[in-house]
């Protein structure tokens, strides 16, 4: 690895990266959930279902409770998004360009569109999340090497 600078500076850098990709996780996670209330009711559709009955919080809590994943190894961090996050702000027109909000009512067609839409986004979001990934495991490996060619008095002195 190239020269990256101080111990600090790599380890600010490597929070930032961190950062970012804690934002671009939490727009995925919320990707994902739409896109799996859209295949939900392309299921319904092609099971024959009546228009799904109970209240949105109830048909999240069903869909929901159908994943059966067994999501990330890594401990949760807090995050906080911004609405006005540009991966934010980009998810809501896409919903809004495709009618999210009319999922129940819209054509298949248009559902399909929705379902399409939604994918290639997600699929975005976790390359954007895979790059991410490979940065910070760069500059943790960096901040390892150095510590261990330095000793523990690095570690105390910050260098």
């Amino acid at each position: 690895m190239a020269d990256t600078g101080s111990l600090a500076e790599i380890r600010i850098r490597r929070r930032g990266l961190q950062d970012a990709e804690d934002a671009v996780s939490f727009v995925r996670r919320l990707a994902q959930g739409r896109l799996d209330l859209a295949h939900d009711e392309q299921r319904r559709r092609a099971d024959g279902g009546d228009r799904p009955s109970g209240t949105l919080a109830e048909r999240l809590a069903e869909v929901f409770g159908q994943q059966h994943g067994g999501g990330s190894a890594r401990p949760p961090r807090e995050t906080n998004v911004p609405a006005d996050h540009p991966l934010m702000q980009q998810l809501d027109e896409l919903c809004e360009h495709y009618q999210f909000a009319s999922l129940e009512t819209l054509d298949d067609r248009s559902l399909d569109a929705l379902v399409d839409g939604l994918g290639m986004f997600e699929r975005e979001c976790s390359r954007q999340r895979h790059e991410l990934f490979e940065e910070i495991d760069a500059l943790t490996a960096e901040l390892v090497r150095r510590v261990r060619e330095g000793g523990a008095g690095s570690v105390v002195s910050g260098e």
